[in-house]
Formats: structure tokens, C-alpha cells, sequence
């Protein structure tokens, strides 16, 4: 009868003869092992001929609850006998060969390296010691030391690292004992406080003394060497040691004969690792002096060009750039100072900041660059053993909020009512009886136009582009005014027999589309889409949301939908007018220029006298733009006040800007491009000669920026409006560094760009070079171009900015920023972004911008035309709210409709509409926050039963432009105050943040009287992100993400902060409500959104965000945004406020049945709406880049972000909370 088998393991009985052996090596070990040698040596030798015999031997020893492996160890511990040690170290090896990490983490738990290492230190004192025993003791080491954390900590506590180093000295010879020395050096190494002490015991001298040229023997001992010694010049000390003793010559040699020699590339892994090597070397500023003194640049870039046609070769050429670009000679930025060019002084300096800081600067303080660029390096570092620990302890988030007392919004009344009474004058529409208005007259208008509309046949458009011209008012161009009782709408013009378009009513204003000029039959625009069946308002509005953005399935109104737009009609109509572009007739050149129209560039090749300029046709952009009048602009910038007393008109400002019908795809990003980019940089070390250096604008010169030439060089200019370029660089044949302006009162914020360039010749590759930006990372590095408008293109009619640029890239330079520029941190480097032009036409004169100017001119222009051209059932009026530092009129608007009659019954629910508060351009450089505000101030004046219901609806107060000194003047993200303005919110001061202190004073206003708005939104732009969305204010999910324990009590909220960014999400295609965030952080608790919210009680208090760069989602994902979609996102907001006026007063709108059927069947028409294709997917929020991108974390974050409530705020996808790093692209794949 057999015995029952007991298992441990499913097909291994527990009896078998390996168990009954390891037991009696138990019982051995217990008794004195010295006395019975012979026996433990048997019992060893039986035990490892099973294991290396029978592999379920195996299996039992590791199995799960076994105790074989303590028994080995135990005997190890026990041992004193040679052969017996090494039958257990030949066993463990077996053991450890296969399995995988597993068996080596038990080995691990087992206390296995502990015993090694002591058994180590026995073996080191015996005289001489076993080479055998120490072969296999290093190769146990060698496999189970990366598995244990502790390792290295253990190894310096017992000392073996010396003994390790001594066996390597006295068997450098020994090839089989030194490649088991050197794997366990290489563990060791990577802790580094272990390296530090084995370069004292001279383990780097060690390395150099393996390391070599090129050799077909010993390969893989020279591979782990390499690796070795990597990782000891991670250690500065060792560093410096190697540099002290010359050995970077010596790897430079290496390298170029391994490069050399290793034509079949059989071993790369060797070349990597002697690049490795550089690369910790020159991290410290010695080793950069020691690299370029031994001629390291030109190695590296020579072999780098050589290995350039084989792409397997990339992970070299990767590392030699970024060497390469590390030991590039820092150089000063071309600047006398990074303050201003400009200089505006202050009524009073603050008491402290960074403006303070500039006015205390002494006289004679080089701020551009310092003394020593970088930080001194310490003799001695100070390491520690949870380097990885600390630093997850840094990365947490600790700017949110966990204060809960300030979590809770509440109206704070700063202010005695008495202090706020001033402000009832911006408020007439609450006290207002309308017994002086016709109010007849006006609903009989309304009525009218509402037929109108409703009969019309024409399908719905968007926003204004493609209307009539429409006759001015004599008195166009009030800065205030009041609303007018009835009067018949302003006449429209009869249009020319050569305009393609026929006269429009004031419906046109509301939403328009761009399309081709000319007429379709019976009303229909080319191209669009049949109007739907029946003759209602309700039936044409269910298509709103499809008109109100760009088709996904054809061009727009039959424009050529490719690039270029090479079919699309020009404008017929012209005008005269003189150039350059002078206010006010002024005849003089441009200062410095040397010349009229020559020094400018701005003649387009036309000749004329020097005191009128030659005289230019060009198109007539008014019959397309119903709210662009270009003599209304000239005399709107007349009454502009600058720091820099501008005295030209830039051509897309006086022509105005049409939307291209067609699309503008992300740009696909060339493999290769910034590589090629920095290589370009770092010839210009290996060839000086080729270095024209050749200055041709400059700021700071006071005879005059525009600096006269032999004609070779292009031309440059930014003495217009919103300009921005400081200063020109011609610094090779067809290159350009170019250097952006500070903000006034600033000496930093570099990232708006607004210039002109004219003298350039058809297919030449230009490269421009803007090299002082500040942000460690750019949308142009994800899809986004540069905007180019050309003047030869606008006479030939297509005035218009477009996307343009080629092998653009953003990467980190060679121009030192210095500590007083980025707040004491020393060792920073400024970043370029490049772009490569080749123009079209010959003596052109284009323009550059970073994004679709908008300037403050042209905001008044606007204004202008939609006060004359609105109808008598609008109410609206537009004050001065204050005047800005440099004395330019702050607007305020107020928009509503007209009451139906003067009784009670119609003035009272007049008065208590709620109040919707809107404002924008709080930052000058964010451009799409004006056309978005423009889309919606275009809505909100249109005749459309939509908009109507919407002005019922509401009570609109709107601040356009909150910083119109910082528009005027260029600035990126300041006022003239050198400060930012939503950064002052708390304690704006009335001197010198006047439009911050009387917008927050209309608010307070309006909280005393109960009043307080029902939504507040500030438009913004961001620089850093794709599509359109929101941030607001939320205790819970600030909670949520703060982890700090509260009550269910304390988390008590009403949701509605959701409901206007959900409703847009579901009617708006570039609006993303996962990019959304409702997290309240301390950095931000002087905010509009976070002041508005807490102290004056607004629950929906947003600062809505649009993309600069484009969208990667729905129906323009691939895309580049635009000014149609900008002003189409501007409306779309008009339309989610009328579905939450709906959605929060349901009875109020109850009356209104067709409006209720529209807006419902607008819903179910966004929902069906299908992606465009595009040739450009992304699959990820950004693409990988397949070539190695080198960014470091150092940026401008610690100081008030530059992107609007931006790159930390956290934005997860669940929580609609998704955590935006500044270095996102740090660790891209190759």
C-alpha cells in the first residue's frame, strides 16, 4: 500500500529525495559544520547535481511555502569550508539563473545579499583570497543587487565597496574576474553616496584604465565598464576628478575612433556609453570648459552628421545634440537691458514686488546677464538616500486650497454703500420710467424685423463677414451714449453695381457666414445648403449650430476648401490710399528710415513723393466687413494714446482681416526638425566666418529703430499699434534673430509678437529666430503656425491672415536669462521659436503675429458701428467706466431689449432681469479673447428671434477690454503698471489698476443692491492647450482633490457651476468639458473668477479659455482655430445663456413654446454633427515626438503663471481635473 504524498507545489511531492537531503543539511547546520566538512560537502555536491539535473528540483526548492531557501542560506551563513561554500553558491546560482525576478526577490526577502556581502568581507581577509569564491560571490551580487533597494546602503556599511575595488586593481588582467567586479560596480554605483567614496578610492582612474580605443576583444567587458563609469560621473566630485586628470580628450578620442571603426554599427551600446560618459562630464561647468578646449563640438558635430543617414543611429545623434547644446558657449542676450524699450513713469511705485524691484535697481546693474551664469558648484554634495522619495513627496500638489474657511463664498462688503452710490450712474436702466421713448415705435419695429426675419428664405450665417455696407451715422465715433428712443434703423447703403452681395437688413448682423461673393438664386448663398421646408423662424434655427460653424462635409459656401484658397473670388471694389500709412497726414519717414516708403518697406515697389507716399488701389474690405470702416479706423487711432506716440496705421488693421473659407490643418511636425534646427545653431560655432551679425532694427537706438542698409537685408517695423519686435538680427545670409519687447514697466513676460517685414525675394527659405521667449514649452510644438498677412495678397484681394511657416519648432537656446529676471534662480536659459518663410511675391510688405491682432482702435471701431447699426428694440448704452493710466477710455456696456411699453406691467420685469457679466482682454497678448467677446456682441445686437429672446432675457453689462494700455503699447501680459491685472483683484488700487478697481466696484455695487449678476465670465486665451473651456469655482471637488477631511456637511453645494459649461459642451464643437476645472487654488485667490466668487457671491464665476493653437476633438479636430470659430464660440456662449436662462426659470420662458421646440431640436441637431476628416489625427492630448526633445522644468511658473488660471491648474478627466505639467514633453519617446 503506497504512502500518501504530501505536496508543496502541484506535481512535486514533498518527499522526494532533494527534501530529505535538505534536511539533513537542516540538522547539519544546527551542529558544528566544522567537525563534519566531508559530509556537508556531499550532502552540498548531491543537492546541486539534482538542481542542475532534474528541473522540478528547482520548482520545490522556491516553491511557496518551502523552506529550502532558508536552509541554504543558513548553511552558507555556517560555512567554513571553501568547497562547501561553493556548492552553495553554485546552487543559489542555478536557483537564481531562471525564474525570473521572483526567485531573486525571495532570495531578497531571505536576508540573501546581506549573507553574500559578509561572506565577502571573510573571503577579502583570507591571504590570498579564493578567485573562485570571489567569482561567484560578485556574480550572485551582480543578479540580485538591482532587486534590492537597500543594496548599496548595505554594501558602504560592511564594506565591501573597498573590496570590490582592490580584487578589480590586482586582477586588471583577470578578464573572467573583472566583468563580475565591474557589474557589482555598477550596482553599487547607483546609489550616490557610493560613488562619491569609490571615486575616492579610485574607481574612475579604474575605468580609463579599461576603457579604450577601438577593439574586437572584450567587448561586453568594455560595455559594462562604460556603463560603470557613467554612472560614478553622475557624482560632480568624480566628475570634476576625471576633468582634473585630463581623461575628456581621452573619451573624445574614443569616441571618434569607435565612430570611425565601427562601420557595420555592431556596437552602438559601446558608443552610447562613451557618450553617456560626456554627458555626465559636462554637467558641471569645468567639463564644459574641458569639452570645448579638446575640440568636443566639432567631433561630436561631425560624427553626429554622419550618422544622420542611418536612422538606427539616432539615439547617437540625440545625445552628441544635447551635449552639444549643453557646452554651447552662453551668451548674452543682444539687449543694453531686458526692462522695457518703452518707459512710462508710474503716479506712485508699489511698495513691493517686482516692479519695485525695477524702480529700485541702482543705475549702472547689468540686468541682462550676470556676473557668473550659473550656480556654484559645492566641493562637497550632499546626497541622500531617499533622493526618489523626496521627490514624490515634491510632486503633490500643494497650491490648492485647503483653507475651508475660504472655500466658502460669501459677499464681502468691503466698501460703505455711500462709497458705491458714484456708481449708480452705470446703472440708468434699473431707474429708468422710458417715458421720453416711443416704445410704440420700437415693438412695431421689432414686429417688422421679426417678420422679415422670419419670411426671409436665406439660410442662417455667421457673424458679419460678408454683409453690405451700411451707411454711418454723422456722429459715429461717440465714446458714450445713450440709448436713442425710436428712430428708423440707419438707412443701408445701395450697393455698388460691382458688389457681389445685395443690401442686407440688420438681420445680417446677428449670424453671418463667409463665403464667396455673388448671389445665388432666390437668396441662397453658393454653396449652402437649401433652406428646410416651410417658411418659420423655428424651422430655420434648428440649423444654427451647423451654419454657425465651418461644414464638415463641404467647403463653405462652394469656397475652395484646400489650402490656400486659391479659387476664391477677390473683392471688386477699391479704394486709394497713400503709403505708408501716416496719422494724420504726417509726411515724415519712419525715424532712422532714411528714406519714405524705402525704409518701411511699405510701398509694395511703388514709387511717389516722398511727402504724400505713393498712392495704392486697394480693395475696399467695407462691403465685406459691415463693422470695418477703414477711414473710421484712422480717426479712431488718432484719439489712441501710446507710450511710444505711434504714427502709422498697420495695413491689417486699416484693411481689416476676412476669414479664409478655407481650413487651416495643425501643422504635422517633420521628424527631425528641431534637430536639424539646433545643428544650424551650433554651426554657427564651427563656422564663425559664416556670422554676418549684422543689426537691422533697433528699439533702443534714439535716432531711430530702422537702421538703412546696402539693401541685402530684409526690413523690419513694429511703430504701429500692439507691435512688438525690439530688435533685428541678420546673422547669416537668409537668417534672423529677433528679440520681443518686455512689457512696459517689466523686464520680462516675452511671448506677443506683432511686426512687419518687407524688401524680401521669392523662393528664399527665410529663417526667423525669436530667442528670448520664456515658457519652457509652446503649442508650437504641437500643430500651431505663425499668422502672416500680406499686403500684396490684400490688394489682390484676399485681405486676410493665414496660418503660414514651416519647420517650426520651440526649444531651449544658448542666451542666458539673468537672476534678476527670473527671480533670483540663476543658471536659466532663455527659448526660441523658429520658423522657416519662403514669400510669394517679390518687394512684398507682410506681417507676423502671434496670434489674430485685435487692437484697441479697432475695439472702437466696432463699437462704433454696432451702436449706429442697431435697432430701435435694443437698449443700449455705452459709458466710460474710467480712463487707463494713459488716459484712454475704459468701455462699458450695457445691453438689453426695450420693454414693450412704459406701463408697470413692462417695466418692472425690466428691471429685474437678471444680470449677466462679461469681460475680456484682461491680457493683451490674448488676442482670441476680442474675437470671441466680438462674436458675442455681434449676437447680442442681431435682429434674430434668438437674440431677441435672449436680451428679454437679461440685463448684458460688458467690459470689453479691461487693459487697453497693454493692448495699445504691445504688452504680453501687463498694464502700464508693470503688473498684471488678474492678479490684483483683492486690492486693486484705483491710481494704478483703474480698470480692475471700478469693474470690482460695479460688481460690489451690485451686490449691495441684491443685484448681484448671475453669471460673471472673463474671456481669456491659453497658450499651452487645445480647445475651448472653463474654470470655475467648487468647494467639493477643491475637497476632493486637497484631501483634507471635512463633514458632509461642509461639502454641501449647489451643482449649477456645471450647468453653463455642460450646456456648451453639448452645443459648441471646440468646447471640451474635460479640460475644464473647477478647483480653487491659492495662487489664484486673486483672480476675477476666484474675487467674483468669493467675495461678491457668484456661484457661476468663469474664466473661459480659448486655444491659440487649435482643436483635438469633434468637428475641428486637426484643426487650427480661427477668427470665425473664435467669433462662433463667442456666440455659442449667447446661445448655452439662453438654454440656462431655461434651464433656471423654466416659467419664465414657458410662453415662448417655439423657442422651447427650436432650441430642442438645435440640441439633437449638435448631437448628430460627425467629425470632419482631416489628414492630421492626434491620438493623444499631444503627439510623441520621434526624436528626443530636451526641455527642462526650469520656466517662469514660480512667478504668476503666464498662461491664464493655467498649466497647474488640475484637470483630471474624471473629475474634469487634468494636471498640466510645464515640462510635458521631458519625456517623450524616441
Amino acid at each position: 500500500m503506497n504512502k500518501p504524498k504530501m505536496t508543496s507545489e502541484k506535481g512535486v511531492p514533498s518527499n522526494s529525495r532533494l527534501l530529505m537531503l535538505l534536511g539533513q543539511l537542516e540538522r547539519m547546520s544546527r551542529e558544528s559544520m566544522m567537525t563534519e566538512a566531508e559530509i556537508a560537502r556531499q550532502l552540498t555536491a548531491k543537492i546541486l547535481h539534482l538542481i542542475q539535473t532534474q528541473e522540478k528540483t528547482k520548482k520545490e526548492v522556491m516553491s511557496k511555502g518551502s523552506t529550502g531557501m532558508e536552509v541554504i542560506l543558513a548553511s552558507l551563513e555556517n560555512s567554513r569550508d571553501l568547497q562547501t561554500t561553493l556548492n552553495i553558491l553554485y546552487i543559489l546560482s542555478e536557483l537564481l539563473t531562471v525564474g525570473g525576478g521572483r526567485r531573486v526577490a525571495v532570495f531578497v526577502s531571505k536576508g540573501g545579499p546581506a549573507i553574500l556581502l559578509k561572506l565577502l568581507i571573510s573571503a577579502s581577509k583570507e591571504s590570498p583570497p579564493s578567485e573562485e569564491l570571489m567569482l561567484q560571490l560578485h556574480s550572485l551580487l551582480a543578479k540580485v543587487g538591482p532587486k534590492d533597494r537597500k543594496f548599496g546602503v548595505k554594501a558602504r556599511l560592511t564594506g565591501a565597496l573597498n573590496v570590490t575595488v582592490n580584487l578589480l586593481k590586482q586582477n586588471l588582467l583577470n578578464s573572467k574576474l573583472v566583468l563580475p567586479c565591474l557589474q557589482v560596480l555598477r550596482v553599487y554605483s547607483s546609489n550616490s553616496v557610493n560613488a562619491i567614496s569609490l571615486g575616492k578610492s579610485g574607481a574612475v582612474e579604474l575605468m580609463f584604465k579599461i576603457v579604450g580605443p577601438h577593439t574586437k576583444k572584450n567587448t561586453t567587458l568594455l560595455k559594462v565598464a562604460l556603463d560603470t563609469l557613467g554612472a560614478l560621473l553622475k557624482s560632480k566630485t568624480n566628475a570634476r576628478r576625471a576633468v582634473d586628470r585630463g581623461h575628456v580628450p581621452l573619451l573624445l578620442f574614443a569616441y571618434q575612433d569607435w565612430h570611425r571603426n565601427d562601420t557595420r554599427q555592431r556596437h552602438m551600446l559601446i558608443r552610447k556609453g562613451l557618450l553617456a560618459s560626456l554627458r555626465n562630464i559636462t554637467n558641471i561647468k569645468c567639463g564644459r570648459t574641458a569639452f570645448i578646449e579638446a575640440d568636443g563640438m566639432r567631433v561630436l558635430y561631425n560624427t553626429s552628421n554622419e550618422c544622420l543617414p542611418v536612422r538606427t543611429l539616432d539615439p547617437l545623434v540625440n545625445t552628441s545634440s544635447l551635449i552639444m547644446r549643453k557646452c554651447f558657449p552662453k551668451n548674452r542676450l543682444p539687449l543694453p537691458t531686458i526692462k522695457s524699450a518703452f518707459h512710462y513713469p508710474l503716479p506712485h511705485v508699489p511698495a513691493g514686488g517686482p516692479v519695485a524691484q525695477i524702480y529700485s535697481q541702482m543705475p549702472g546693474v547689468d540686468d541682462v546677464v550676470d556676473d557668473s551664469d550659473e550656480e556654484t558648484e559645492a566641493d562637497m554634495e550632499n546626497d541622500t538616500e531617499n533622493e526618489e522619495d523626496e521627490k514624490d513627496c515634491r510632486a503633490g500638489n500643494d497650491d490648492i486650497e485647503t483653507d475651508l474657511s475660504k472655500l466658502r463664498p460669501r459677499e464681502i462688503h468691503s466698501r460703505p454703500f455711500e462709497e458705491l452710490r458714484v456708481y449708480d450712474k452705470f446703472f440708468l436702466e434699473l431707474s429708468e420710467d422710458f417715458q421720453g421713448y416711443d416704445l410704440d415705435c420700437a415693438k412695431t419695429s421689432s414686429e417688422t424685423s421679426t417678420t422679415s426675419a422670419t419670411k426671409s428664405p436665406r439660410p442662417i450665417t455667421v457673424p458679419a463677414v460678408q454683409a453690405a455696407p451700411l451707411q454711418r451715422d454723422p456722429g459715429e465715433g461717440r465714446p458714450a451714449s445713450a440709448p436713442s428712443s425710436c428712430r428708423p434703423a440707419t438707412p443701408l447703403a445701395p450697393a455698388p453695381a460691382s458688389s457681389p452681395l445685395p443690401p442686407l437688413e440688420l438681420a445680417s448682423i446677428h449670424l453671418t457666414e463667409d463665403g464667396k461673393e455673388g448671389v445665388a438664386k432666390e437668396g441662397v448663398a453658393p454653396g449652402a445648403r437649401p433652406a428646410p421646408r416651410g417658411t418659420g423662424l423655428e424651422q430655420e434655427l434648428v440649423r444654427v449650430l451647423e451654419r454657425v460653424a465651418l461644414e464638415a462635409d463641404s467647403p463653405l459656401n462652394g469656397g475652395g476648401g484646400g489650402g490656400g484658397g486659391v479659387d476664391e473670388p477677390p473683392v471688386n471694389s477699391t479704394r486709394h490710399i497713400h503709403s505708408p500709412l501716416l496719422v494724420g497726414g504726417i509726411a515724415a519717414a519712419r525715424r532712422g528710415g532714411g528714406g519714405g516708403s524705402s525704409a518701411g518697406g511699405s510701398d509694395c515697389g511703388s514709387e511717389g513723393p516722398e511727402e504724400e507716399g505713393p498712392l495704392l488701389e486697394v480693395p475696399d474690405t467695407a462691403l465685406l466687413l459691415p463693422l470695418h470702416d477703414p477711414d473710421l479706423y484712422v480717426e479712431m487711432v488718432k484719439g489712441t494714446a501710446s507710450v511710444p506716440r505711434y504714427s502709422e496705421v498697420a495695413y491689417p488693421d486699416y484693411f481689416g482681416h476676412v476669414a479664409p473659407t478655407f481650413r487651416e490643418p495643425l501643422l504635422e511636425r517633420a521628424y527631425g526638425v528641431q534637430r536639424a534646427k539646433i545643428f544650424q545653431d551650433i554651426e554657427r560655432l564651427i563656422h564663425p566666418n559664416d556670422i554676418l551679425d549684422k543689426v537691422v532694427y533697433d528699439l533702443d537706438i534714439p535716432s531711430g529703430p530702422v537702421i538703412a542698409d546696402d539693401g541685402e537685408s530684409l526690413k523690419f517695423n513694429s511703430q504701429f499699434e500692439s507691435g512688438n519686435l525690439r530688435k533685428a538680427i541678420h546673422v547669416r545670409q537668409h537668417e534672423y534673430d529677433l528679440v520681443l519687447n518686455s512689457d512696459i514697466n517689466s523686464n520680462h513676460y516675452h511671448q506677443w509678437f506683432y511686426f512687419e517685414v518687407s524688401g524680401m525675394r521669392v523662393g528664399t527659405d527665410y529663417r526667423f529666430n525669436i530667442i528670448n521667449c520664456e515658457k519652457s514649452n509652446s503649442q508650437f510644438n504641437y500643430g500651431m503656425q505663425v499668422l502672416m498677412y500680406s499686403v500684396q495678397e490684400a490688394i489682390g484681394g484676399k485681405p486676410r491672415w493665414v496660418r503660414t511657416g514651416e519647420d517650426i519648432c520651440y526649444y531651449k537656446n544658448h542666451f542666458s536669462r539673468s537672476s534678476i529676471a527670473t527671480g533670483g534662480q540663476k543658471g536659466k536659459s532663455y527659448y526660441t521659436m523658429t520658423f522657416t518663410m519662403n514669400f510669394s511675391h517679390k518687394d512684398d510688405v507682410c506681417y507676423f503675429a502671434y496670434h489674430y491682432p485685435y487692437t484697441y482702435s479697432t475695439l472702437k471701431m466696432h463699437l462704433s458701428k454696432l451702436e449706429d447699426l442697431r435697432s430701435p428694440q435694443i437698449y443700449w448704452r455705452q459709458d466710460v467706466l474710467c480712463e487707463t493710466l494713459a488716459g484712454n477710455s475704459c468701455p462699458l456696456l450695457t445691453i438689453t431689449a426695450m420693454p414693450e411699453a412704459t406701463t408697470n406691467d413692462h417695466i418692472c420685469p425690466f428691471k429685474n432681469r437678471p444680470v449677466i457679466f462679461l469681460s475680456a482682454r484682461v491680457h493683451p497678448g490674448e488676442t482670441n479673447a476680442s474675437w470671441v467677446m466680438k462674436g458675442t456682441l455681434e449676437f447680442l445686437m442681431g435682429s434674430s428671434q434668438l437674440a431677441h429672446s435672449l436680451r428679454e432675457a437679461y440685463i448684458f453689462k460688458i467690459v470689453p477690454m479691461l487693459n487697453p494700455d497693454g493692448v495699445i503699447n504691445g504688452n504680453h501680459r501687463c498694464s502700464l503698471s508693470g503688473e498684471d491685472l488678474n492678479r490684483q483683484w483683492q486690492n486693486p488700487s484705483h491710481e494704478l489698476h483703474p480698470t480692475i478697481y471700478h469693474t470690482k466696484s460695479l460688481l460690489q455695487y451690485l451686490a449691495h443692491i441684491q443685484r448681484a449678476p448671475l453669471v460673471f465670465c472673463d474671456y481669456h486665451g491659453h497658450s499651452r492647450k487645445k480647445n475651448v473651456f472653463m474654470y470655475g469655482c467648487s468647494v467639493k471637488e477643491t475637497v476632493w482633490q486637497s484631501n483634507i477631511s471635512t463633514s458632509s456637511c461642509d461639502l454641501h453645494e449647489d451643482l449649477g457651476y456645471r450647468t453653463l459649461p455642460k450646456i456648451l459642451s453639448q452645443m459648441a464643437s471646440a468646447f471640451s468639458m474635460g479640460s475644464c476645472s473647477f478647483v480653487v487654488e491659492r495662487s489664484k485667490e486673486s483672480t476675477a473668477r476666484v474675487v467674483v466668487w468669493r467675495e461678491i457671491g457668484v456661484q457661476r464665476s468663469y474664466t473661459m479659455e480659448s486655444t491659440l493653437c487649435g482643436c483635438d476633438q469633434g468637428k475641428y479636430k486637426g484643426l487650427q482655430i480661427g477668427t470665425r470659430e473664435l467669433e462662433e464660440m463667442g456666440a455659442q456662449f449667447c446661445l448655452a445663456l439662453l438654454r440656462l436662462k431655461r434651464l433656471t426659470s423654466p416659467l419664465g420662458l414657458r410662453t415662448q413654446q417655439h423657442f422651447l421646440d427650436v432650441e430642442s431640436d438645435l440640441m439633437e441637431t449638435r448631437a448628430k454633427v460627425t467629425s470632419s476628416p482631416t489628414t492630421y489625427v492626434m491620438e493623444e492630448d499631444e503627439p510623441s515626438f520621434q526624436e528626443e526633445v530636451d526641455y527642462s522644468a526650469d520656466s517662469n511658473d514660480d512667478e504668476p503663471d503666464p498662461d491664464v488660471e493655467a498649466s497647474n491648474e488640475p484637470e483630471d478627466a474624471a473629475l474634469h481635473l487634468d494636471t498640466l505639467s510645464d515640462c510635458e514633453t521631458a519625456n517623450h519617446k524616441k
